[in-house]
């Protein structure tokens, strides 16, 4: 299956280069670019993309705005958005993830760590590496140990989570702490399918779009607590 990308900045010369290098694989192919998070959503809208590579800063509507628009529209729903940050750890990245994002990558990536970003995004992984996870709980902090939630309080999360099996909630706890499936399995000494069908289930009990807002909503509902030594 050819993984179908959409390319969103305002630098033209950026996206020209992604093109280049996305098109170059044989499993992927670039189906629309956009200059603005507007244009982004109308793109995508028309031509149904697998993964939005979105910048989260652009003139006008910017990427954040435009992943939440996204993330909103049921016709979108297998829609991936990768935001792209000057630097990994951004100040709004917590909020792209809340918005729907499925992670989050550096522009200083390498070639191969962006064609990577993008096979994980359409398997509908999460894109969350060990320095953006650390800049994760570094926010949660700096917030006062949780983020804005939405409206929803204490009795709420401990609702959802009350629909979580033991089982779900162990596995939930530890994709929080940034662990992959392997481990997860050599942990619980599961196999990585069975702790695959424990996260699609956690998934679709509480509402997440992937992985990466299993890990916000452990944050967020004290499920984990980031250490602080």
């Amino acid at each position: 299956m050819t993984i179908r990308v959409l390319l969103a900045d305002d630098q033209a010369l950026l996206r020209s280069a992604f093109k280049v290098l996305v098109d170059s694989e044989p499993d992927m192919e670039v189906v629309g670019e956009a200059a603005d998070g507007a244009e982004a959503v109308d793109v995508a809208r028309k031509r149904s993309p697998d993964v939005v590579l979105m910048d989260i800063r652009m003139p006008g509507t910017d990427g954040l705005a435009a992943t939440r628009t996204i993330s909103a529209d049921p016709a979108l729903a297998a829609v991936r958005v990768v935001m792209l940050t000057t630097f990994e750890v951004d100040e709004y990245v917590v909020q792209a993830l809340r918005a729907g994002a499925s992670g989050f990558l550096g522009k200083g990536a390498e070639p191969d760590e962006l064609l990577n970003a993008i096979r994980i995004a359409a398997a509908g992984e999460a894109l969350l590496s060990p320095a953006a996870t650390k800049g994760l709980i570094a926010t949660f902090l700096a917030q006062g140990g949780g983020w804005d939630d939405g409206g929803q309080d204490s009795a709420q999360y401990a609702e959802r989570l009350a629909a979580l099996t033991g089982r779900e909630r162990e596995v939930l706890v530890l994709v929080g702490g940034g662990h992959p499936n392997d481990e997860i399995a050599e942990r619980l000494e599961v196999s990585p399918l069975t702790v695959k069908t424990h996260v699609n289930r956690a998934m679709a009990k509480l509402g997440a779009r992937d992985r990466a807002q299993l890990v916000v909503f452990a944050y967020e509902s004290g499920l984990v607590r980031p250490r602080t030594d």
